[in-house]
């Protein structure tokens, strides 16, 4: 049975996959067609269903859950690894709601979070996350949200954090932090979602088992990032809650979609 599969070029994503798409282990029959794209392009196509399985930023969810069922494998949640709002100077924080901020898309967790932070904030600018730094850089906008690699470079280019919007998070809820999540069509088989969870689970540890070391797969998708970043990359999104969610990190998606006001689905996980 082959299966189209979407997720981000990003080091964390790679390495999650790069057991199953590669067939460092057994992948049981199951074959993938697979599709490298940021994760705003996966979140607009997974409000078009157009892949059977894809990342998604956590913030789509609400959007997707009549097409889509989470797996409670490959995703990133955590804490400490929210989202940034920067700028070229310090800020009072009284100020932002007033200011242009660019956001790294509209359906992401980011822009979830920030608009919880400040919800009076309605100048947003939406771009591609990689396209932030500059945006600020070239004062086109007054500050910005910072996800991926870009947390751990910032401040080589000058820039200055004003808030941890993922600290926000946590204090507010006190659950750790969703920020993307793999989904699959509701239309495939619970079966066939079950096989598809456990193989992406199994494709995780095997990455784990091999860590420190980047693989060719990573580092040929990592856009000539240094390998210190790409390992700062992992050991911040890739964690137990990327094995399985267990409970605690299904409690941290359900208090997502409370936030969000999302309809109460009865089946938001398989």
């Amino acid at each position: 049975m082959k299966f189209t599969l979407g997720f981000s070029p990003c080091p964390n994503d790679t390495f999650i996959f790069d057991a199953l798409v590669n067939n460092k282990i057994d992948t049981e029959g199951f074959e993938f067609d697979v599709v490298l794209e940021d994760v705003q392009t996966l979140n607009e196509w997974a409000k078009q269903g157009k892949l059977d399985i894809s990342k998604i930023s956590y913030g789509t969810l609400p959007l997707i859950l009549q097409e889509y069922v989470l797996l409670n494998s490959g995703g990133a949640l955590g804490k400490g690894v929210g989202p940034l709002l920067i700028a070229k100077k310090q800020i009072d924080l009284t100020e932002v709601p007033k200011l242009s901020i660019a956001i790294p898309g509209e359906n992401t967790t980011a822009n979830l979070l920030f608009s919880q932070a400040f919800p009076g904030a309605t100048n947003k600018k939406f771009m591609i996350f990689h396209q932030v730094e500059d945006a600020v850089l070239n004062e086109d906008v007054d500050a910005g949200v910072i996800i991926h690699e870009n947390r751990f470079t910032y401040q080589q280019r000058g820039l200055v954090k004003l808030m941890d919007l993922g600290d926000f998070w946590e204090k507010k809820t006190g659950v750790p932090i969703p920020l993307g999540g793999i989904v699959i069509k509701r239309s495939l088989t619970i079966d066939v979602a079950k096989n598809i969870d456990q193989l992406i689970s199994k494709s995780v540890e095997y990455a784990l088992s091999n860590y420190p070391l980047i693989t060719d797969y990573v580092k040929q998708h990592s856009q000539e990032m240094e390998e210190s970043v790409m390992k700062q990359h992992i050991d911040l999104y890739v964690n137990n809650y990327s094995i399985d969610l267990n409970a605690d990190g299904k409690s941290a998606v359900r208090t997502l979609l409370a936030v969000t006001s999302a309809k109460d689905h009865e089946h938001v996980f398989i």
